[in-house]
């Protein structure tokens, strides 16, 4: 049976307390296994698990009953109370993979964002914008899942490497959306 070394929860806009102590992706600070707080799961297969998602928010202006603009704002997050590693089993390796899934989770948001870019205030805007958010989830799902089954959840090391490869490129290819 194939080990798994990754779980990937995929957090959505208001499924968290407000209170919940999480690490906005940042392009200068990368995981480290102190940020893997929460309890082991007993009975998983898993290495490690890390939490991330998307959160999401916007607001619209309305005067006389029609919107007249709107703001939106999408980051990266990594919920450390919810990812957790085998401290006996967790290695440079394995953590440079539970990192990709963070800096997928990243480019989401900014695939988001140049999204939004591209919206024009109407009277469909909520619409609009709640069906972008909902399709970056659904393609960010996509490839988290894709990720670890082409990567044999870090274990087939080659195809790691053309994930990190590519991953790196997108995100460059959206460098202008990055977060702050």
């Amino acid at each position: 049976m194939l080990t798994r070394f990754l779980i990937v929860f995929l957090i959505a806009i208001n499924t968290t307390p407000s209170n919940e102590v999480t690490i906005q992706w940042n392009e200068s600070k990368k995981l480290t296994w102190s940020d893997f707080k929460g309890p082991v799961e007993r009975g998983s297969d898993a290495v490690a698990v890390t939490a991330s998602g998307i959160t999401f928010s916007f607001s619209v202006q309305q005067s006389n009953d029609t919107f007249v603009s709107f703001e939106a704002h999408a980051d990266a997050h990594f919920y450390p109370e919810k990812s957790w590693y085998l401290k006996d089993k967790g290695d440079d390796h394995i953590l440079a993979h539970e990192q990709l899934h963070f800096d997928i989770t990243e480019l989401h948001v900014r695939k988001l964002r140049y999204e939004i870019s591209k919206l024009r205030i109407s009277q469909n805007i909520k619409t609009e914008l709640r069906h972008a958010h909902e399709q970056a989830n659904i393609q960010l799902a996509k490839m988290q899942n894709a990720y670890d089954t082409q990567s044999e959840n870090s274990m087939n090391k080659e195809q790691q490497a053309i994930w990190s490869a590519f991953v790196k490129a997108e995100l460059l290819k959206y460098k202008a959306y990055r977060s702050q």
